[in-house]
């Protein structure tokens, strides 16, 4: 299309571009443009008049609606001297109704220097359940975007139309082929084995499990894939605090930081993650105390110190040397250390505060078995293991997650719970790994079919009762934090009878 007919679809009196002669026009990348639903692909001209890097990445809001955007150029280089054009395919998946919003993110360095520049790229599609049946024509398959170095009309010649045509159709084959083939995957998977459901004990604590859900828990002898703790950029440290105006006066700290080769990113992502908690005051919380940053040095964050650390590491070591271990812990002390989880989180809702990542490895103890809550920080960076991309360019708990946070990106005090749940399996299992045997891709269709972890070895029915009910496929469904609290409250009571 040219010029005038882009603008005359877009309502605008005036060319859009986005950055011309080093001038970012903002007004440009706020516009969330709509696409119409038969345009199955973007195309964007573009040249630099200097040596110019990016980084090029993508996001949909409802990947159940529209498969991750795909561009015809590699996600990393040098932007061309010669005004050039590129191609982002944006494909539906037919299984639902629903306007996805897109995101595609365009990060531009000067030089190889630090100073990045961010651009963001909206646009909103409308997504059938349906399989299009027929190739639309090429004046009806694209939707161009201005320069964003330089306006320049560019269109594809004929022969360049005819091959994208061939490779859409080839991608559409090659989609169906996969689709067949995740399912046959999914049904062979199946064959694990399967333990009874829970009986209807969880009536006895105040709690009841859905009426409408059937729901099936994997095998029990899941294997502790215990692994070293690796990092990329952040660092912990064991420090001490001296007060400025006393200095006789010392205190010992956790101190956050990062290592020299940390983008400016990740730096944003620790400091943003460490505020999570900021200003709130509760027993089982560990908020930061504060914050250093001076200009040409690595930012430290400082919290309370709690000796035991990591409440995960703590498990996993009192698993590994169960045998002689003088850190030995009882039942008893595992709910403890639940209900006050509970009592932290409890805190938090009422503060109306959702943390999103809630997990034995966001949590510390110390050596009178005090567990307090604290944010996810660094957690991406010390526990690779513990999260996954799903094609998203966001590394996510995946199976610590709700099938809503999972499937729609929805959080909320009732997706807490889920990992609440999870967060008790991992005390009663001592730090083992949920769903091990399960491919992150195939989290949500395991939650939506009822499938769930199964009965740690030697958890009392009350105390798993109480884990299923977390697991409730509807968000109403699942217990508050208050209930969860009264109720381990009163199953440690009823353990204390007996010791």
């Amino acid at each position: 299309m040219d010029e005038g007919e882009v603008c005359r679809l877009l309502g605008l009196d005036a060319e859009l571009y986005y950055v011309r002669n080093d001038v970012i026009n903002h007004c440009a990348l706020s516009f969330n443009l709509l696409i119409p639903s038969e345009t199955s692909s973007l195309h964007f001209s573009w040249h630099a008049k200097s040596k110019v890097e990016y980084k090029l990445g993508f996001q949909v809001d409802n990947p159940m609606a529209m498969d991750m955007p795909q561009a015809n150029i590699s996600l990393q280089g040098e932007v061309p001297r010669t005004l050039s054009v590129f191609r982002v395919e944006i494909s539906c998946t037919g299984r639902l109704d629903s306007e996805v919003t897109i995101l595609m993110q365009l990060n531009l360095t000067v030089n190889s220097s630090k100073n990045i520049t961010v651009l963001n790229f909206k646009r909103r599609k409308m997504c059938y359940k349906k399989l299009e049946q027929e190739v639309k024509s090429p004046t009806s398959d694209k939707n161009s975007s201005k320069a964003i170095f330089d306006p320049v009309n560019a269109a594809p010649t004929t022969s360049t139309r005819v091959f994208y045509i061939s490779v859409g159709v080839c991608c559409a084959v090659i989609f169906l082929v996969a689709i067949i083939l995740a399912v046959l995957h999914l049904h062979s998977m199946k064959r694990i084995e399967l333990d009874d459901s829970i009986s209807d004990s969880s009536s006895s604590q105040g709690l009841s499990q859905p009426s409408t859900q059937t729901t099936q828990y994997l095998r029990a002898d899941t294997p502790n894939n215990a692994t070293p703790v690796t990092s990329t950029f952040g660092r912990i440290f064991h420090g001490i605090l001296i007060e400025e105006k006393d200095p006789s006066k010392e205190k010992q700290v956790f101190v956050k930081t990062i290592k020299d080769q940390a983008s400016e990113v990740q730096v944003t992502m620790m400091l943003t993650e460490s505020c999570k908690l900021r200003g709130l005051h509760h027993r089982n919380l560990l908020p930061i105390t504060h914050v250093c940053i001076e200009e040409g040095e690595k930012p430290m964050v400082l919290l309370p110190y709690m000796n035991w650390g990591n409440l995960k590491l703590f498990l996993r070591q009192c698993k590994l040397v169960e045998a002689n271990n003088p850190q030995a812990i009882s039942q008893q002390d595992l709910v403890h250390m639940a209900i006050q989880i509970a009592c932290g989180m409890s805190y938090l809702a009422r503060r109306e505060v959702i943390h999103k990542d809630l997990a034995a490895r966001n949590c510390v103890i110390d050596d009178a078995l005090q567990v307090k809550i604290t944010d996810n920080a660094l957690s991406r960076d010390l526990f690779p293991m513990d999260y996954h991309c799903l094609g998203d360019n966001e590394n996510r708990p995946v199976r610590w997650m709700a099938l809503e946070s999972l499937v729609n990106n929805e959080f909320s005090n009732a997706s807490d719970v889920w990992a609440f749940g999870v967060t008790l399996w991992e005390l009663m299992t001592l730090g083992q790994t949920p769903y091990v045997d399960i491919d992150p891709f195939e989290m949500a269709a395991y939650l939506k079919d009822g499938y769930r972890i199964a009965q740690p070895i030697n958890c009392p029915d009350e105390l798993f009762a109480v884990m299923a009910c977390c697991w409730a496929l509807d968000p109403e469904e699942r217990p508050k934090f208050q209930q969860l609290v009264q109720c381990l409250t009163e199953f440690h009571a009823a353990l204390g009878a007996y010791v």
